[in-house]
């Protein structure tokens, strides 16, 4: 799996991740980071491009993936901000406590084995106050739609990565110590509910 997981797999998830409406919605969320940003799941580097230069001062790029940071070797080229490359996983973040100001995700948390030490990672690594911007996809609320989330999981996150279709992405904030101020939720156009189930928000970490 090993040749799938770096050769093959970086390619499918770079074309899934970057269609039209899921470009979109990432246009509608990262000009929102300010200072210095974690992104959690870089991969091949999608969301550079909207990166605010005049708002973002740095952008740990946080990808363990070996072959997803080859593949962002052409969007680091010309990165409107500085990216310092992190190859470690979510659980693992290699920064001192309270250290960004910005944490962000983008169909990262739907992949990641141990999201609960992922969420307690960014918690400690981001300031007092800082904002966890989030664009996941996850659990439907509809429950003939969630069946199917259940159903095709387990076979589904060996082929795609690891990504769960039926995660429910606010409430794994949530109870992780974040404070949750908005969550906007929607069926991405043209896409399968079964994936399609789209969780956008902004939340933040409590003041100490």
């Amino acid at each position: 799996m090993k040749f799938y997981d770096e050769r093959i797999l970086p390619i499918l998830i770079d074309k899934a991740c970057s269609v039209g409406q899921v470009m979109k919605l990432r246009s509608q969320v990262v000009p929102q980071c300010e200072g210095v940003v974690l992104e959690v799941g870089m991969g091949s580097g999608i969301n550079l491009e909207f990166y605010d230069p005049d708002k973002v001062s740095l952008v740990y790029g946080l990808e363990p993936s070996e072959g997803m940071r080859k593949k962002a070797e052409p969007q680091l080229a010309k990165s409107p901000v500085r990216v310092e490359l992190l190859d470690l996983p979510g659980e693992k973040i290699p920064l001192d406590d309270n250290s960004v100001d910005t944490i962000l995700l983008t169909f990262t948390l739907c992949t990641i084995p141990d999201w609960s030490a992922a969420l307690g990672q960014m918690l400690r690594v981001l300031k007092p106050g800082g904002q966890l911007l989030f664009l996941e996809h996850g659990q439907s609320p509809d429950a003939s739609v969630h069946k199917w989330q259940d159903r095709i999981t387990p076979a589904w996150k060996k082929l795609a990565g690891g990504c769960h279709l039926n995660r429910p992405i606010a409430n794994l904030i949530a109870g992780s110590g974040f404070i949750v101020d908005e969550v906007v939720n929607l069926y991405m156009p043209k896409a399968p509910k079964i994936a399609g189930y789209i969780y956008k928000g902004v939340a933040h970490k409590p003041a100490a």
